[in-house]
């Protein structure tokens, strides 16, 4: 029988975001309800990089592709949580040399962000040795439970490495009650253009054959 894993974040105004930040909180106005008229109506103010989102190569490379240059076929298909609940700090590649990691693998990194749904100035990243181990190997891309990849790295060499590889990176997932094991995934960022992140629905299918 199928399952679904919704890992995205519910967005809402009160939502955990990058180091509390208040100019990246969402706002969520309502512009016209039944008082006035006959159908309600919102509007939202949303940072690119707000919740469940995926970064193009433009976040950290002047010459790198916006979001319309990430092939959705990248962001569907087989997908391998890899379960790190027990590393603090940053993931390197004595972390991952334990997994079967293939060219062409969509890995997600489930740690124990995931269980917290409030910012921690610590919270576990991926470490360049570990970025440009799965670089080498040519995944298609890789995911993380924390509303950033990498953390006080000087030059951000986590996302370049990934990036420079043409690996794309989705952060902010919600990987607590899902079991590591491989899935069918669908990351659908939201279709804007002309941006450097979109934010995006990321659901899981266990028992759809891949």
């Amino acid at each position: 029988m199928m399952k679904l894993y919704d890992i995205s974040m519910s967005i809402h105004e009160g939502m955990a975001v990058y180091k509390n930040k208040p100019e990246k909180k969402p706002t969520i106005e309502c512009i016209q309800d039944f008082d006035t008229s006959s159908a309600r109506e919102s509007r939202i103010s949303l940072d690119v990089h707000t919740g469940t989102h995926v970064d193009s190569p433009l976040h950290m490379l002047p010459e790198g592709g916006t979001m319309e240059s990430l092939p959705l076929e990248t962001l569907t298909g087989e997908a391998k949580v890899l379960d790190l609940s027990g590393i603090s700090g940053g993931i390197g590649s004595a972390d991952l040399e334990r997994f079967e990691v293939e060219e062409g693998d969509f890995l997600l990194l489930k740690t124990k962000n995931s269980q917290r749904d409030d910012f921690d100035f610590e919270f576990v990243f991926l470490a360049e040795d570990g970025a440009r181990w799965l670089a080498e190997r040519k995944i298609r891309g890789v995911g993380i439970d924390a509303l950033g990849i990498e953390r006080n790295q000087p030059g951000h060499p986590t996302h370049k490495s990934l990036f420079h590889a043409g690996v794309v990176i989705i952060e902010g997932l919600r990987l607590s009650e899902v079991p590591e094991g491989i899935y069918f995934m669908v990351a659908a960022p939201i279709k804007l253009i002309d941006t450097e992140a979109a934010p995006a629905r990321v659901l899981l299918f266990d028992g759809i054959p891949v």
